[in-house]
């Protein structure tokens, strides 16, 4: 009984589940733009005075630093690369619906981005916990 107990109550285990999800799930948004570019990313930041080749720093975190978070390597770090698109992504692309609600749900319009953003933040608070590939620096 006391294996179950400590199983059911294992924080590295939520910590590797929460990992696997966020990471896995952006990892999908990483590997469409790797396939198809960066093009309409570069084009929102040309519509807003910036350089356009900045849109590759959203693929080098959403392919690099989600498989980073998902395989536990430096997870702090690749959290907080994270945590900084998700805010310009946000900022750039969801102003508008920061205090919407959706119509069709009932949820708030920016829930899925706001999750991202939320899920790494606790991620560079607490790391990977002990089921990761690199542990035991402030990177990690």
């Amino acid at each position: 009984m006391k294996l179950e107990q400590n199983f059911l109550r294992s924080n590295d285990l939520g910590l590797l589940l929460l990992r696997i999800t966020v990471g896995g799930m952006m990892l999908f948004h990483g590997i469409h733009k790797a396939v198809y570019g960066v093009g309409p990313i570069g084009d929102m930041l040309s519509a807003i005075g910036l350089p356009s080749f900045i849109a590759y720093g959203s693929l080098l975190a959403e392919l690099v630093a989600s498989l980073m978070i998902v395989c536990g390597v430096w997870t702090r770090m690749a959290s907080v690369v994270f945590a900084g698109n998700m805010i310009v992504a946000i900022l750039m692309a969801h102003s508008a619906d920061i205090f919407s609600i959706n119509a069709m749900t009932g949820g708030w319009a920016i829930e899925l981005p706001a999750f991202y953003l939320l899920a790494s933040a606790v991620l560079c608070l607490t790391g990977a916990g002990k089921y990761a590939v690199t542990k035991g620096s402030f990177l990690d």
